[in-house]
């Protein structure tokens, strides 16, 4: 399981599966090197699993992540939660920003407000889930949030890869709803559905990873 941009691995601690069919591990982000390629970056993730034709499962950002690891290893089954199957899913202020490069500007202003990399990684700050906020999204190293929003922006995959799962909430923010096909949809489902929808994933994931 991967977690989203800036967000730690504690989003998945809600979501239970049957111990007797799944052996579940969190994965946890690295810092990338200068200049580093997706590709690359999803080469070196690929070294933290611990067993052959795993089922991947990623959230947001991590959901793009996961799909570019499974061009390079055999997967069981990929499953994206909260994201994007293909660059025209991206929402029209991330294809503004990837013509005009504007956002580069974006990183050191992320990293000194808090606000900011909520409202970009979750969709906005509600007041009363602020300290839930930063609970999860604890990783504000500016080498990585430079690299990360730019790798979002520019995600380059002109069509879905063959049997990707997608779980997309109704009421997604960060990318809404409306830009997303052949998805399976969560009534009510936030960017973060992951943790405050997680009886919904606890009752349905099994069905849907035995698929």
């Amino acid at each position: 399981m991967m977690p989203g941009l800036a967000a730690n691995p504690s989003i998945f601690e809600y979501i239970k599966l049957p111990n007797d069919r799944y052996d579940v591990h969190w994965l946890t982000w690295s810092l990338p090197e200068k200049k580093e390629s997706m590709e690359s970056y999803a080469r070196r993730m690929c070294e933290q699993l611990q067993h052959e034709n795993p089922v991947l499962i990623g959230v947001s950002f991590g959901g793009i992540l996961v799909q570019e690891m499974s061009k390079q290893i055999s997967t069981e089954k990929t499953v994206i939660v909260s994201s994007v199957k293909r660059q025209s899913e991206l929402p029209k202020r991330m294809r503004i920003a990837r013509a005009t490069q504007l956002h580069k500007i974006l990183p050191t202003q992320l990293v000194q407000n808090f606000e900011t990399l909520a409202k970009y990684t979750v969709g906005g700050m509600a007041p009363d889930r602020i300290e839930l906020y930063k609970k999860y999204l604890s990783i504000r190293d500016k080498q990585y949030l430079d690299w990360a929003i730019d790798q979002v922006v520019n995600w380059k995959q002109p069509e879905p890869l063959k049997d990707v799962v997608h779980i997309h909430g109704d009421k997604d923010a960060v990318f809404p709803i409306g830009h997303i096909d052949n998805c399976i949809r969560v009534k009510g489902g936030t960017h973060t559905m992951i943790i405050q929808k997680h009886k919904w994933f606890n009752e349905n994931l099994p069905r849907i990873l035995g698929e």
